[in-house]
């Protein structure tokens, strides 16, 4: 019986890039985006199948997760974020735009994953992308103070979360994909999106049913908190 994975965010950048990953080595893959209308990329990833979704519009989670009701995943990858503004200093920016930030980046996230969990086999991974930049230790210091906080955050929460879980849960991970070559990390970033998501790739396989929460490079190797 094949493997089958739910990616959230998947119409460009790494979301595709998953798929597009977990479609070449024989998974069932269900992507969601926000807009059908610019999916042209994943339906030709192969056997993918496309659904919509606003995760950040609460009708858009009911109705997904209607749709998916009594499906099981191995994989829940949820990629689904958003860039922020290059500014020196948080006032810069207006606090309509950090609630989004923070709101897109660090709370739908969890919420999506609260809603979906029984969706994903207890032996399964549940994956969250993140970035180093969310590190408190080695994170400050990078450049997008504020996308560095919403990321900080998202570690937090999941992490309060994963703790929340009954035992025989999930295998939970907070992925930093590297600096990748994306519309997000820009011409200058020394890894491209294959590369990455085929280490990420691995470290979801290896995963599956250790359980507990981890926070993880593309390559594996631990991250600080």
């Amino acid at each position: 019986m094949s493997q089958s994975v739910l990616i959230i965010g998947a119409s460009r950048g790494l979301g595709l890039g998953l798929a597009q990953a977990f479609a070449a080595q024989g998974w069932e893959v269900t992507a969601t985006v926000r807009d059908p209308r610019r999916a042209e990329a994943l339906q030709g990833a192969g056997q993918v199948a496309v659904e919509t979704l606003d995760m950040t519009d609460d009708a858009s989670v009911d109705a997904l997760a209607a749709r998916l009701e009594g499906r099981c995943f191995d994989v829940l990858f949820v990629n689904a974020g958003i860039s922020a503004p290059q500014v020196d200093a948080v006032s810069e920016t207006s606090r309509e735009r950090v609630g989004e930030l923070f709101f897109t980046n660090a709370v739908a996230p969890v919420r999506l994953a609260e809603r979906l969990l029984p969706n994903v086999k207890p032996e399964g991974v549940l994956a969250f992308m993140s970035s180093i930049m969310g590190s408190l230790e080695t994170g400050t210091g990078m450049g997008k103070p504020l996308y560095s906080a919403s990321k900080a955050a998202l570690n937090h929460l999941v992490r309060s979360f994963a703790k929340a879980l009954p035992d025989g849960g999930p295998t939970i991970l907070l992925m930093h994909p590297g600096w990748v070559r994306t519309d997000m990390g820009g011409d200058q970033a020394p890894l491209d999106v294959e590369t990455s998501c085929r280490g990420m790739l691995q470290q979801v396989i290896q995963a599956a049913g250790q359980g507990g929460h981890r926070y993880l490079d593309y390559q594996g190797n631990a991250l600080p908190w």
